[in-house]
């Protein structure tokens, strides 16, 4: 992973704890406390997902819904079976929503982020 370690630098803003920042960005320890550059569309996992693995939240110069997703993947790989299933697929129990408005494409995750979007992935919760 460490061959992300400058091009993540370059392009993310990380708000992640930071031994996944150490992961991403090896040759940078305090990446995080510098403030890394780019303020794009900004992706959130709220706390279910916490529950079970580090979440970075993050700003991304990312165009798609899919490019966001991976950003946060290549800080913590773990995330990845938590979110998409073995086919590369949101999970039946995750949704995401970008600007308020649920992803319209869930196999693709080819949904457009402006420059400005916020999206947020939720784990969905059941019970009675």
């Amino acid at each position: 992973m460490s061959h992300f370690g400058g091009e993540l630098k370059a392009m993310i803003e990380v708000r992640a704890p930071a031994a996944l920042v150490q992961r991403a960005c090896p040759e940078s320890p305090n990446a995080a406390a510098r403030g890394i550059i780019a303020a794009m569309a900004r992706i959130v996992f709220t706390s279910q997902l916490r529950r079970f693995t580090e979440v970075p939240e993050l700003n991304v110069p990312a165009a798609t819904l899919r490019a966001a997703l991976e950003a946060a993947f290549a800080l913590n790989p773990r995330l990845r079976s938590y979110v998409l299933d073995d086919q590369g697929h949101l999970r039946a129990n995750v949704v995401a929503f970008i600007d308020g408005r649920r992803c319209t494409d869930r196999v693709a995750l080819d949904d457009t982020l402006r420059p400005d979007s916020e999206v947020y992935v939720l784990q969905a919760l059941s019970g009675g």
